[in-house]
């Protein structure tokens, strides 16, 4: 029997030609969510500058307007089957065929194979019962794979913390006594460390740039990083923005001092998600997302000249400090098509000294 499916493909498309009803492959790029609602933010001359997609299913997306993302394409008909393989199962909707969303997913495995077809039995003309086409649905989703933890090799090139983490934390304080913005962020550190807190591992990140950024301090920059650089990648993006950065800013000062296997571990670990994924169509998606990010990276720009117009010293050096991340970033991923290593070093010196002075 022949099953008229679709072969699903995603295509670029401009953020502002978004419209209700896409389905907008989300930026972890291991998931699709249907569009409800589609506003346009103005800049200060009245240009499109932000494109707030809505979900449905939760949640807004803030795009910016010059941005290309990834839509998934109208199914046309065909006369061959679809392959689970072919699309990823997080991003099966009850619109393509999937579990009906009148409940959810108890995890259970099916017993009739790799794929579930659904047969609607309708009456013939004498009153037999036939079966209508059946829809192919692909393998409900699974839980996306966690990466294993550092290994013993890698660790042995990362110094032991001495004592508690509140206890390194309270060292750089004393190391510091009179610069306010380490005293305020180890007063809310020193109360306890949870590393399944966004907000400590932000802190923490935070602290460990201040300590390098501002005070030049890199050996307790590193001491502080450190608490997060063994942390394992636990497939929440918002926890691992924080570890990524103080990755990346370790990375840096060990090549600076010329811990060049040191500094390796580091971005070993930084790189650590982007081969988590299984799924051959899933990796490809998001290599050419990765790549993409790489090759055009936020440096904030406009942020940053708007500030200097405006003569607002401090929204500059605001700016320059996130700039400054985005380009440690580049540095530990080895540079991009687009900026290479030495070009982010002489880059990264220049922020170094403009938010130094």
């Amino acid at each position: 029997m022949t099953h008229p499916t679709a072969t699903l493909n995603y295509s670029e498309r401009p953020a502002g030609a978004l419209r209700t009803g896409d389905l907008l492959l989300l930026p972890d790029a291991t998931r699709a969510a249907e569009i409800r609602r589609v506003d346009v933010d103005n800049d200060d001359f009245g240009a499109p500058a932000i494109i707030r997609a809505t979900l449905t299913g939760g949640g807004v997306l803030r795009i910016a307007a010059g941005s290309v993302v990834l839509v998934r394409d109208a199914a046309p008909e065909s006369t061959d089957e679809i392959s689970p393989a072919d699309i990823p199962p997080a991003e099966v909707s009850p619109a393509d065929g999937g579990p009906d969303d009148g409940g959810e997913d108890d995890g259970s495995e099916d017993d009739g194979g790799p794929e579930l077809q659904l047969i609607q039995h309708v009456a013939g003309e004498d009153g037999s019962a036939t079966a209508a086409p059946a829809v192919a649905v692909p393998p409900l989703p699974v839980a996306p794979p966690v990466a294993s933890g550092p290994t013993d090799a890698d660790l042995a090139l990362i110094p032991v913390p001495e004592g508690t983490p509140e206890s390194v934390v309270e060292a750089v304080a004393e190391a510091h006594p009179d610069a306010l913005g380490v005293l305020l962020l180890s007063d809310r550190l020193t109360k306890g460390i949870n590393t399944k807190s966004g907000s400590c591992l932000k802190d923490l990140s935070d602290l460990a740039h201040e300590l390098f950024v501002v005070l030049k301090d890199a050996d307790n920059a590193l001491a502080i990083a450190d608490l997060l650089n063994v942390l394992p990648f636990d497939g929440n993006p918002g926890r691992w923005s924080s570890v990524e950065a103080s990755l990346a800013l370790a990375s840096y000062i060990c090549r600076q001092r010329g811990e060049e296997a040191r500094a390796a571990v580091y971005e070993k670990f930084l790189r650590a998600p982007d081969a988590m994924e299984t799924d051959p169509f899933k990796a490809r998606i998001n290599a050419k997302v990765r790549q993409r990010s790489l090759n055009e990276p936020n440096l904030y720009d406009k942020e940053i000249f708007r500030a200097i117009d405006n003569s607002n010293p401090d929204a500059e050096r605001e700016w320059r400090l996130l700039r400054l991340e985005s380009l440690l970033f580049l540095r530990a991923h080895g540079g991009s098509q687009t900026l290479g290593r030495p070009e982010l070093e002489r880059r990264i010196g220049n922020e170094l000294e403009s938010v130094r002075t």
